[in-house]
C-alpha cells in the first residue's frame, strides 16, 4: 500500500520524471548517508498507535537492538496520546471539543510513556518524557533550554520520547500535527536522519510506483489531512520531510509494519522513499525562521526587489516595499510576498506594520532628507531566508 501524490494532497507540485532522482547511483549515494547516521529521530503516528498499540514494543526493540543501536542516539516523536485516552475517559469516539481533546491527551500521555518506560526497561535503557508546544519553540530563550535538556538527556543515555503538549496546546500554540514537530526537532538536536513512519510505503507516482528517492525542493506540503485519530497526511510528511531536508537531515518515510524497518533503513536498504538532505542546509537561526515561527504578517515586494533578493543575498529596503499586511511589531517574522502572491521567503522585521507601510517605495536618500539618520531596512539580511 503507498500513498499517490495528488493535487489535493500536495500543492502546486506533480511527481515528474524532472522530479524524480531515480537514477541507481543518486539512490546508492543517498542511502550510504544512513548507516553513518549518529544521531535518529523516529516518528511514529497516532493512527498506527490507536490500531495496534504493541508496535510500541515492536519500535522500542529496533531501536534498542545490537544493529541499530551502533554509537547512536535515538529520540521517538510519539503521537498517541489522545488516541489512548478518550476511550479511557468514557468517550465513545474521539471527541472534538477541544476541552475534552486535551482531557484525553491528559489521560492517555501517561499510558503512553508507561509502555515506552516499560519497553525500554527491557533493554536496560530509560524513557524520558519530552512535551513541547510551538511557543517553546518559538521562543528562542525557552529553545535553548529544550535543546540543553535534550543533550543532556541523550548525555545520559536516555532515549527521549517527544509529543506535543497536547493538554494545554490551542490552534495559537500548536505545532499543526507531530510531523511538523518532527522536522523542527530535527534542527533543535541536529539530527543525522528522520524517519517517518507511517502505513504507507511511500510516496507514489502517477503510475502507483513506490518513488525510492525524492528532491525535497520538488514538493511543497499543503494543508494535513484529518482522519479519525490523528491530523497528518502524505502532503504533511511531504512538508515536513522537506523541512528536515533543509537542516541537513536524511529523511524516510516508510512503513512501519515493514519487518525491522528501522534496522534496514539504519543498513542503508532500499526502503520507502528518502528525501536527501539539501546541499546547502540552513544554519539553526535561520531554519527556525523559516520553519519554526509563525509569520504574523505579510510584507509585499515588487519585483525588483524580488530578483535582488533572490540573487543578492542582501537586505530587503523600504525602496523594494509595496505595502504590508497583518499585525506585527519589531523582531516578529513576516511572510516577503511578490505582488503575485507568490511567497519568495520569511525574515524578521526589524519595523511594525505601521512603519513599513509608511515608508513603503522610499529611497534611502529620500528618508533621510524627510526623518534625517533613518537606518532603511526592513529586513536584514541576516534575519532573512529566501526559498
Amino acid at each position: 500500500m503507498g500513498t499517490n501524490v495528488t493535487d489535493s494532497d500536495v500543492a502546486d507540485s506533480d511527481v515528474a520524471d524532472s522530479d524524480v532522482a531515480d537514477t541507481t547511483s543518486a539512490l546508492a549515494s543517498a542511502r550510504d548517508a544512513l548507516p553513518a547516521a549518529r544521531r535518529v529521530i523516529v516518528k511514529i503516528g497516532s493512527r498506527l498507535l490507536a490500531t495496534n498499540p504493541a508496535m510500541i514494543g515492536d519500535i522500542v526493540r529496533q531501536v534498542a537492538s545490537p544493529e541499530s543501536d551502533q554509537d547512536r542516539e535515538f529520540l521517538i516523536v510519539s503521537s498517541g496520546a489522545i488516541a489512548l485516552g478518550w476511550a479511557r475517559l468514557g468517550y465513545t469516539k474521539r471527541p472534538t471539543q477541544m476541552a475534552k481533546l486535551q482531557a484525553a491527551a491528559a489521560a492517555g500521555q501517561s499510558e503512553l510513556m508507561f509502555r515506552y518506560v516499560t519497553a525500554f526497561a527491557q533493554y536496560g535503557k530509560t524513557a524520558a518524557q519530552v512535551l513541547l508546544t510551538h511557543s517553546d519553540l518559538a521562543s528562542r530563550r525557552r529553545l535553548i533550554n529544550a535543546q540543553q535538556a535534550l543533550d543532556a538527556l541523550f548525555t545520559a543515555g536516555a532515549v527521549p520520547i517527544v509529543n506535543e503538549n497536547d493538554t494545554v496546546s490551542t490552534d495559537e500554540i500548536a505545532f499543526g500535527d507531530n510531523d511538523q514537530l518532527a522536522s523542527m526537532v530535527c534542527s533543535l538536536v541536529s539530527a543525522d536522519a528522520l524517519f517517518l513512519l507511517t502505513d504507507v510505503t511511500g510516496v507514489l507516482d502517477p503510475n502507483g510506483e513506490r518513488i525510492p528517492l525524492m528532491r525535497p525542493e520538488s514538493m511543497v506540503g499543503s494543508r494535513p489531512n484529518a482522519n479519525s485519530h490523528g491530523s497528518g497526511g502524505i502532503a504533511s510528511k511531504i512538508a515536513a520531510a522537506r523541512k528536515a531536508s533543509h537542516a541537513g537531515a536524511s529523511v524516510v518515510i516508510a512503513n512501519a509494519a515493514e519487518p525491522d524497518v528501522i534496522v534496514r533503513l539504519l543498513q542503508g536498504q532500499d526502503v520507502g522513499t528518502l528525501f536527501a538532505p539539501t546541499v546547502n542546509a540552513l544554519r539553526a537561526r535561520k531554519h527556525w525562521i523559516a520553519y519554526t515561527l509563525k509569520p504574523r504578517g505579510v510584507v509585499l515586494v515588487n519585483e525588483g526587489a524580488a530578483a535582488a533578493l533572490r540573487k543578492d543575498n542582501c537586505s530587503l529596503l523600504p525602496v523594494g516595499v509595496i505595502g504590508a499586511r497583518g499585525q506585527f511589531s519589531p523582531g516578529e517574522a513576516v511572510q516577503l510576498l511578490t505582488p503575485s502572491g507568490e511567497e519568495i521567503g520569511r525574515g524578521l522585521t526589524r519595523m511594525g506594520v505601521v512603519e513599513v507601510a509608511r515608508v513603503a517605495g522610499k529611497s534611502k536618500e529620500e528618508l533621510t532628507t524627510r526623518h534625517g539618520h533613518f537606518e532603511a531596512v526592513v529586513v536584514h539580511r541576516d534575519d532573512l531566508v529566501i526559498f
